[in-house]
């Protein structure tokens, strides 16, 4: 037994009636008495060694009981052991005393101990039930042993535990129901949940995992801290009720672990930094990755409902998680230009290739429905490419670190040439002449608009990749993806942006029009005016706002007055 002091901590060894006063702890002056080592001391032991061993001993002298004059002014604990006809009251103000005096047998326990409390005037408020119902059910409800209340000692019992926890059961043994219900008070949500995952590990390591995927958003889903929460137990007593348990890219799966190997007396700060934590992160992680899976593979609906709310959460994976990339790959599910209301898997995408296709071609943005309209996707509809419309924020970034897929690798339709030359047309469509036989008076044109431009552009080319639109914006070969640089741009992680490429389709009416009033030596400055407005609106098209608002509305402004003139 220990009883602390404002100045000192005493230790009092009961069998040998050896008590001693110094600033060390219990735990020091007991192993030093059993010959050991302390865990802290200066000439630490190799892991498993006698180091080891002391740690274990943390914790089994008696300040956890001390906390209880934290809230109390007075604690008594009247104790008899079965089949004696003697009871003892030890009490104490936690002050730095303490008495031992005989009790009654009309005033003690039949057997065991019987622990009072006379709590202080500030700490009144754990009288009331629904704080101590509370209180007993988030941190003891899943110990092994029965926990009643009583609103008075004459009162009757109420049970606030049945010293059953839920995950300690045999499946067979809980029913749907069972599951629904812990799974709203453990994730405050009133939804069923989409998936519930329970499981046993025995081996190199003893756990029981509980887990649920909910049937809805959580509130938090999108909380900056990304952080993945769940409640850890070791050997059913509570340690944590907020702990990473997964990585963030999970996040939403609401869980109980319950260890058998984690010791109960370390610190949750020090929890984490355990190897048997950390294999239980991986161990839990990769299992709930093949349920995800399983349940893909076996009831498509349940899991497109799954990937509907939890995708974009899940595609975070993509990007931290490299090792684990090719079986995120085949649950993951993206929508595409050629079936912008259905989202399919990259082995449907592989399966669905056009003839000399040799790549998996994507788009990124904000808005799917504003990039399924993009004019950087006109020739690949010409062609019946399929296009992956990436809307998530997280997609520029995945899919730029990502080598490829089933020995195709991604390409961006809106970076650099296009190259879908060799692809064949669908009947019936037509094709832009060549890039490299360019109408002269073309050419021409698209040399003065690069000087008209300026620094706005890095170069001004005619395009494979439009078929409809006069114009569209491209990243250069080298450097980010447009909008990749757009989010870096928006936090500030990136200098000076690179300067886009201005692609234009040469055999569009407006274009070849232009060509010819160029040609004709037409006022330079309706025709500076045009080009302009087919830079701004190409930004437009890319869901980007023009350069100068008020320089555009003027130009804007003047066309429409000659064509109304």
């Amino acid at each position: 037994f220990k009883q602390k002091t404002a100045y000192e901590i005493k230790e009092c060894d009961w069998s040998s009636d050896v008590c001693s006063s110094d600033l060390n702890s219990g735990t020091r002056a007991f192993l030093e008495r059993l010959g050991q080592k302390p865990a802290d001391s200066e000439e630490k032991e190799h892991e498993g060694g006698k180091a080891a061993t002391a740690t274990e001993l943390i914790g089994q002298f008696g300040i956890g009981f001390y906390s209880s004059f934290m809230v109390a002014d007075k604690v008594d604990v009247e104790s008899r052991r079965a089949g004696t006809n003697e009871a003892w009251t030890w009490s104490s103000d936690g002050k730095g005393g303490y008495t031992i005096a005989a009790l009654p047998l009309d005033e003690a326990p039949k057997r065991g101990t019987r622990v009072k409390l006379f709590l202080n005037q500030k700490s009144k408020d754990y009288l009331e039930p629904w704080r101590l119902e509370s209180i007993v059910r988030e941190h003891s409800g899943a110990v092994s042993v029965p926990i009643e209340i009583r609103d008075a000692p004459s009162g009757e019992p109420r049970e606030l535990s049945n010293g059953a926890a839920l995950w300690t059961k045999p499946k067979s043994a809980i029913s749907e129901q069972d599951y629904k219900d812990f799974y709203q008070s453990l994730a405050s949500q009133f939804d069923d949940p989409a998936l519930t995952i329970h499981w046993r590990v025995e081996g190199r390591h003893e756990y029981t995992v509980l887990a649920f995927v909910p049937g809805s958003r959580p509130l938090d889903l999108f909380d900056p801290e990304r952080k993945a929460r769940g409640k850890l137990y070791v050997r059913r007593v509570l340690i944590s009720q907020d702990i990473s348990l997964l990585p963030g890219w999970l996040r939403f799966i609401r869980l109980i672990v319950d260890s058998s190997d984690l010791p109960l007396n370390v610190s949750r700060e020090l929890v984490q930094e355990s190897p048997v934590f950390s294999a239980i992160k991986r161990g839990v992680t990769n299992r709930i990755l093949q349920e995800l899976t399983k349940l893909a593979e076996t009831d498509a609906e349940k899991f497109a409902k799954v990937w509907d709310n939890f995708g974009a959460v899940i595609k975070e994976g993509l990007y931290e998680d490299p090792e684990r990339r090719d079986q995120l790959f085949k649950i993951a599910r993206f929508a595409g230009s050629l079936h912008a209301s259905e989202k399919k898997t990259l082995s449907d995408y592989v399966a669905a290739l056009r003839p000399n296709q040799t790549a998996i071609y994507y788009i990124t943005g904000d808005d799917a429905k504003r990039m399924a309209s993009s004019p950087q996707l006109e020739g690949f509809a010409a062609r019946g490419v399929n296009v992956l419309l990436l809307s998530d924020p997280v997609d520029s970034f995945w899919v730029s670190t990502a080598a490829g897929f089933d020995g195709k690798p991604f390409k961006s339709v809106t970076q650099g040439a296009a190259d879908i030359k060799s692809i064949p047309l669908l009947e019936g469509r037509s094709d832009n002449p060549s890039t490299d036989s360019v109408d002269a008076e073309v050419a021409t044109l698209l040399a003065y608009m690069k000087q008209t431009l300026g620094e706005a552009i890095s170069d001004v080319r005619p395009s494979d990749r439009l078929s409809e639109s006069p114009a569209c914006l491209v990243a250069p070969e080298a450097g980010p993806d447009r909008r990749l640089e757009q989010i870096l741009a928006q936090h500030g992680r990136v200098g000076a942006t690179t300067k886009p490429v201005l692609e234009i389709n040469a055999t569009h009416t407006l274009v070849t029009n232009l060509a010819q009033r160029f040609k004709d030596n037409a006022d330079r400055s309706q025709i500076d005016d045009i080009v302009w407005l087919l830079h701004d609106e190409a930004r437009i098209m890319d869901g980007e706002a023009p350069l100068d608002a008020a320089a555009f509305a003027t130009r804007l402004t003047r066309v429409m007055s000659r064509v109304a003139g």
